[in-house]
């Protein structure tokens, strides 16, 4: 890397110096296909001019990769402009270590850049990038400028800074500058950048101006771009050409934010509003981009899903209606407000030279069988590590690792993974090739694909098959607002069903925190009901079905919504539920912070009044209480620790009735971290009993493999399910439990006495 130097009116950046952080919305390139927000025609083909009103010259070569720019949080050090690539436009690596490219101090006014959006210009060589100047340490009503870059091999950029309020007069009142985006304006031969600004108590409004020949300034004051009905805040504006209209996608703002469009068939001027949100979630969202795909009539619609810590991808062939295409993506980085510009082979090939990192392409695996969020790499004895999925034969198995520009792997194909590592050669254009020990193994943990927590088991009669019910994981601060429900007839294959309960359509009294659910079975007048217990905005609640998988139908009212009398501090989650095989009767056991028990009404919606006992077993405990019965005995169990803790863990005590004070043995450990194997925060889980037999099974939750340890906080809501084998001695006493990476052998119900 080397140093940037200023220069009036612009600084030049050289190498890519590693530091900034580029944001992209929307861009627009009415001649050619470019990134994000692309300007074609409905019959435009690949590298075709389609402007009838501007000569430029056909791309020399397809575009074959895709180039994401973007920045990733609110630290300061992550206010700078990224780089991924991608061959297929769905999966990302990070280039450069997911490291900035370009040093926002050297930059920006304020150390901080932002919402970066990446163009092709109307030559197809020349690139523009514009960014938000800004540190959120600052305020969100901070910053009066942006940044304006400019390169011919997307390596080396030149930069401007343009502050609105020093530049053009009228603007006293000036809160802030958001988001900016170019695009090109055939009829005037220029580059226009639009973006928001608020000024004083006004709502954030989309202006445009249009920038001078050397890209380095803005030629006049800017004028207002769209005009809400409402008047209503927009920002985060992404224009898109297509069919003959120029379709604005922005952000509303207050009261039912989400993205919509307005269209018109001019750039500045007369767009009209199509009154519907665009998004296809419920959460808040901001940022959206816009890309077409190589070779396609696809639109890719994506947007930050910011107060999950996630992006969502969403396909269209019409911009209007969009599709959730979230299980196609991946990435190895978690991206804020970002462009997507497609690429050729060559820029592709350059970029990788530049910024590419063998250790990191080599991961790029993107065969079906294998559990991408559980790749591990060794850098310092270069090994890489494919779990791969039950049933693979691996005598003949291909990682199928993503072949990116500029780069070189041997062998290729299938290889025989059964009898041993396979060592691969990674070749970089200008760089001394790499040989990794790449060894495949069919792994049972994790046992659900993605990230989940808090899993409660159960075996349903009615099906003949085992259910899991979890925390649907993976969200920025346990912001879940889902719970989904798994099946499977042998404890290792597991299929996902969908989505059970949703607190923004199914529950009236929360709408946040779906967290560690609990379910049962009853037999009812001849007809099977489950009852599902769940947790929303630290409240407990129950919902009711006829099946396991639903649909489940909330009570309409928390079931549990204040701390038990005599307990000073703790939260209402956690619920677990238990039937007495003595009595019948049920139980609903939960806490955090403290451990409370009750016994449930034949409603099984409704606690039973008086029977509310405080059931805290010892210091230990935090929450996740579990309960069952085995040879006469209760088996309480629980999770010690928090569940950001490598150290989270289980315990256990005993009880001789299902409401009596728990007996806590010395050596009452069941699970608990094994850092040789890379498993840690072993916690929050359930157990299930072969219908019939004697053997048992603990479904717990731990950190991601092999990332969660590296993750700081963040690791206790990016965790994974899995299943061990759960033993008792002759004396009753429970054996500790090894976490495994191998889990548990598919079991039979063949021989299994069911009732």
């Amino acid at each position: 890397m080397s140093t940037a130097y200023y220069q009036k009116p612009e600084r030049i950046l050289h190498q890519g110096y590693a530091a900034a952080r580029v944001g992209c919305l929307g861009l627009i390139l009415f001649l050619l296909v470019s990134g994000c927000g692309q300007q074609l025609t409905g019959n435009a083909t690949e590298g075709e001019v389609v402007n009838e009103d501007a000569t430029t010259k056909p791309a020399e070569e397809p575009y074959s990769a895709y180039l994401f720019t973007y920045f990733t949080g609110n630290q300061k050090s992550e206010e700078a402009i990224r780089f991924a690539l991608s061959t297929d436009g769905y999966n990302y690596r990070a280039l450069n270590r997911n490291k900035p490219v370009i040093s926002s101090e050297a930059i920006s006014s304020t150390g901080g850049v932002r919402d970066p959006h990446i163009l092709r210009g109307a030559d197809g060589k020349t690139f523009y990038m514009v960014v938000t100047d800004m540190v959120s340490a600052n305020g969100w009503s901070s910053n009066r400028a942006m940044v304006l870059l400019k390169s011919t091999d997307l390596i080396n950029w030149t930069s401007s800074i343009v502050n609105i309020q020093e530049q053009f007069p009228g603007n006293d009142s000036l809160l802030r500058v958001w988001a900016p985006q170019t695009i090109y304006d055939p009829e005037a031969g220029k580059y226009m950048i639009y973006f928001s600004m608020k000024h004083g108590d006004d709502p954030d409004k989309i202006y445009y101006a249009y920038a001078n020949e050397d890209f380095t300034a803005l030629e006049s004051a800017p004028k207002q771009l769209f005009f809400s009905p409402t008047n209503g805040a927009s920002i985060d504006g992404d224009i898109i050409f297509k069919d003959g209209k120029y379709h604005l996608f922005f952000k509303t703002e207050g009261e039912g934010s989400g993205i919509k469009i307005a269209t018109s068939d001019k750039l500045t001027e007369g767009y009209v509003l199509q009154d519907k949100y665009v998004q296809q979630t419920t959460d808040p969202v901001e940022g959206s981009g816009v890309f077409r795909l190589n070779n396609s009539d696809e639109y890719i619609l994506m947007y930050d899903v910011y107060t999950k810590g996630k992006y969502q991808f969403t396909k269209s062939t019409d911009l209007q209606n969009f599709s959730v295409i979230d299980q196609e993506v991946s990435m190895d980085f978690h991206p804020r407000h970002g462009t997507v510009l497609p690429i050729t082979q060559t820029e592709a090939a350059r970029l990788v030279q530049q910024w590419g990192v063998a250790d990191d392409l080599v991961k790029a695996a993107k065969a079906p069988q294998i559990r991408k969020i559980n790749i591990a790499l060794d850098t310092a004895a270069n090994t890489l590590r494919l779990p791969v999925k039950p049933g693979k034969d691996l005598k003949s198995f291909d990682p199928e690792i993503t072949l990116f520009p500029g780069m070189s792997i041997t062998p290729t194909g299938p290889q025989n993974f059964e009898a041993g590592p396979v060592a691969y050669t990674v070749a970089l254009e200008g760089r001394q090739p790499q040989v990794y020990q790449l060894s495949a193994e069919v792994v049972h943990n994790p046992v659900l694909e993605g990230y989940y927590a808090d899993p409660d088991v159960m075996y349903a009669e009615k099906t003949g098959r085992f259910y899991i019910y979890p925390t649907s994981d993976g969200f920025t601060g346990w912001s879940g607002t889902y719970f989904k429900t798994f099946s499977s007839d042998d404890l290792v294959n597991w299929k996902d069903e969908g989505v059970i309960l949703d607190l923004h359509k199914d529950v009236s009294w929360a709408d946040r925190n779906a967290w560690a659910p609990t379910i049962i079975e009853k037999k009812i007048n001849g007809q099977y009901k489950y009852f599902y217990y769940f947790t929303a905005a630290q409240k407990i609640g129950v919902a009711v079905a006829d099946h396991p998988t639903g649909p489940f139908v909330d009570s309409g009212k928390p079931l549990i919504d204040k701390l038990p009398e005599g307990v000073k501090g703790g939260q209402q989650i956690d619920p677990d539920v238990f039937t007495d095989p003595k009595s019948g009767k049920s139980y609903l056991y939960w806490g955090n912070g403290y451990m409370a028990g009750a016994e449930l009404n034949d409603d099984m919606v409704s606690l039973r009044p008086g029977t509310t006992r405080i059931m805290t077993p010892d210091a230990t405990f935090r929450e996740g209480a579990h309960a069952l019965y085995r040879n006469g005995t209760y088996y309480f169990m629980w999770s010690e620790d928090d569940t950001r803790s490598e150290n989270y863990r289980v315990r256990y005590g005993t009880a001789s009735t299902p409401l009596g004070k728990i007996n806590v043995p010395e050596n009452n450990l069941v699970i608990a971290k094994d850092p040789a194997a890379g498993i840690y925060a072993t916690g929050h889980h359930s157990v299930i009993q072969i219908p019939g037999r004697d053997e048992w099974y603990i479904v717990y939750h731990r950190f991601n493999y092999p990332k969660g340890i590296t993750m700081g906080s963040a690791a206790g809501y990016n965790r994974e399910v899995s299943i061990d084998k759960l033993e008792f001695n002759e004396d009753g006493s429970i054996r500790q439990v090894t976490p495994t990476h191998q889990g548990v052998e598919p079991i039979s119900l063949k021989n299994a006495q069911i009732d």
